[in-house]
């Protein structure tokens, strides 16, 4: 018995010893302990756990009555002596393999947890590398959108530029053709004023000509 609890605390020492330090089997005895805190392993687990503490609870109930003797005045032989030395050393290993079995059980709780923060944090530095490049990404997007507006504004200025130059030769065509009509408007009423004395003085010469003193002229 103690032999075997002896042989469980050097084997916990070095599970915890491996636990403790990054090494190829950490990770072999890691998949191990997730594989047994699935299904029945818990179950069996707190069965042996609960097994040794009742054992220990016996060998500590065995060194109390041991001791009650003594405090009674009755002589201790060499026989109770070591019962009372072995009980007292099983009760100290089997409570020295829970406490090992417990710092085990953190440990891997503990490494575990580490892991899925690792885990998590590498997602969230991935999304936010992919976030600054999308960033980036927009940056160079507004940043030639940008330069697309200023050549788009450019051209539109160059537009109202032009637009304006031929409003104005236009205006200035517009102009020279009312100052051209007005002019033609002119050479028609001097041309109608033109065909009226002509045709006054046409009928000047043919009432002169059809008058008698005409005639006599004639």
């Amino acid at each position: 018995m103690i032999q075997l609890l002896y042989s469980v605390i050097f084997a916990e020492m070095a599970l915890i010893l491996l636990l403790l330090f990054k090494t190829p089997l950490r990770k072999l005895i890691i998949l191990t302990f997730d594989r047994i805190k699935r299904g029945r392993g818990p179950v069996v687990v707190k069965t042996i756990g609960a097994t040794v503490f009742v054992v220990l609870m016996s060998s500590v109930y065995g060194l109390l009555s041991i001791q009650r003797r003594s405090e009674d005045g009755a002589v201790l032989n060499p026989t109770d002596q070591v019962l009372a030395s072995k009980h007292l050393l099983e009760a100290s290993l089997m409570g020295f393999v829970l406490f090992l079995s417990l710092m085990i059980d953190r440990l891997h709780h503990y490494i575990r947890e580490l892991r899925l923060l690792r885990k998590t944090m590498e997602s969230a530095k991935k999304q936010n590398r992919s976030f600054e490049d999308g960033k980036n990404t927009s940056g160079e997007e507004v940043k030639a959108l940008g330069e697309e507006i200023a050549v788009l504004k450019a051209k539109v200025k160059k537009l109202e530029s032009e637009s304006e130059s031929k409003g104005k030769e236009l205006k200035s065509a517009q102009a020279e053709t009312e100052a051209l009509r007005k002019s033609a408007d002119g050479f028609l009423m001097e041309y109608d004023r033109l065909l009226e004395d002509n045709q006054n003085l046409r009928n000047q010469l043919e009432s002169i000509g059809h008058s008698p003193e005409g005639k006599k002229s004639m």
